[in-house]
């Protein structure tokens, strides 16, 4: 049994009958490399302090990206997201408050106060904010199982720069 012992090591102890002697032996160290011993998420609080609508990270050198940028600002006349491009330094600030790598641009995030989505998710939550008639589409989308919609959303996250091309700059929008 792995057990957590003061220092952050865990620990393998092994019952032994009485007469044979116990053995501890370290198997993993818990501790945090110590590139990601800050906290992103108070480190980055700030972008929440003034202004709680979610944002929206994008791709800004792919056309595809882009797009759907443009999309989202066509259908969302009550300006309820936030747009920020995933190569900027707030973009990584946010990738990292969301747990990813601040080079990991694979997918589109949505982050809100208190929560980020990824892939699919992150799609399906931005049609809930946008207007008529994606929230309802939203609805009956996430009855398509994960495994499913993360399968696609991949495929094409994959491929987005052979289908669609890409930009020479990266293209950020007014918020």
């Amino acid at each position: 049994m792995a057990l957590l012992v003061p220092g952050g090591c865990a620990r393998l102890d092994v019952s032994r009958p009485a007469h044979v002697s116990r053995r501890r032996t370290v198997i993993a160290t818990l501790s945090r490399p110590k590139h990601e011993t800050e906290d992103w998420v108070d480190a980055s609080s700030s972008f929440f302090q003034n202004d709680s609508r979610p944002i929206m990270l994008y791709d800004g050198v792919c056309n595809l990206c882009n797009g759907g940028v443009k999309f989202v600002r066509d259908n969302d006349q009550n300006r309820r997201i936030r747009y920020e491009a995933l190569q900027s330094e707030a973009g990584k600030k946010l990738l990292r408050r969301s747990g990813r790598d601040p080079e990991d641009i694979s997918s589109v995030v949505l982050v809100e106060k208190d929560r980020s989505h990824i892939k699919s998710d992150a799609v399906l939550k931005i049609m809930e904010y946008i207007d008529l008639p994606f929230p309802q589409l939203a609805f009956f989308l996430q009855f398509v199982p994960q495994f499913i919609r993360d399968f696609t959303y991949d495929n094409i996250a994959i491929n987005r720069y052979t289908m669609f091309g890409r930009s020479d700059s990266c293209e950020l929008y007014d918020n």
